[in-house]
């Protein structure tokens, strides 16, 4: 997976795991499986390139997704974490969901912490990521 953005480089990704036909119906929403595969490879990338972790997931409405934090303080709400997934999309179609989403963390700061944005493309894969 290529990365861009505040950290740069590839990363090698590595499914070792058969997937059974329960699995698959299991994720047939493919918008949700989107959205939790993103997440997944955006709280991995920032565990492997920072200091944060992800420690709360936030409220609906709030312009983010999760809380991060430090490994050495859990308790304590360091910076904010908004994420996106596509399935399918352009080297346009990504640096456009990403300035959507910067806009919508900046709209909603309101505490003075940094705000990562991550955009997870699929079909690449290819992932962007920002310190707003």
């Amino acid at each position: 997976m290529t990365v861009e953005g505040e950290f740069q480089g590839n990363c090698q990704l590595i499914w070792n795991l058969s997937l059974s036909e329960a699995m698959r119906r299991f994720w047939s929403d493919l918008v949700e499986a989107t959205e939790q595969g993103a997440y997944g490879l955006a709280i991995l990338l920032l565990r492997a390139n920072t200091s944060m972790t992800i420690i709360e997931r936030s409220r609906r409405g709030t312009g983010f997704d999760w809380w991060l934090g430090t490994e050495d303080d859990l308790f304590q709400k360091k910076a904010r974490l908004e994420i996106s997934g596509i399935l399918t999309g352009s080297p346009r179609r990504i640096n456009s969901r990403y300035k959507a989403k910067s806009v919508q963390a900046e709209r909603s700061a309101s505490t003075g912490l940094p705000d990562f944005v991550v955009i997870i493309e699929f079909s690449s894969p290819h992932a962007k990521v920002g310190r707003v």
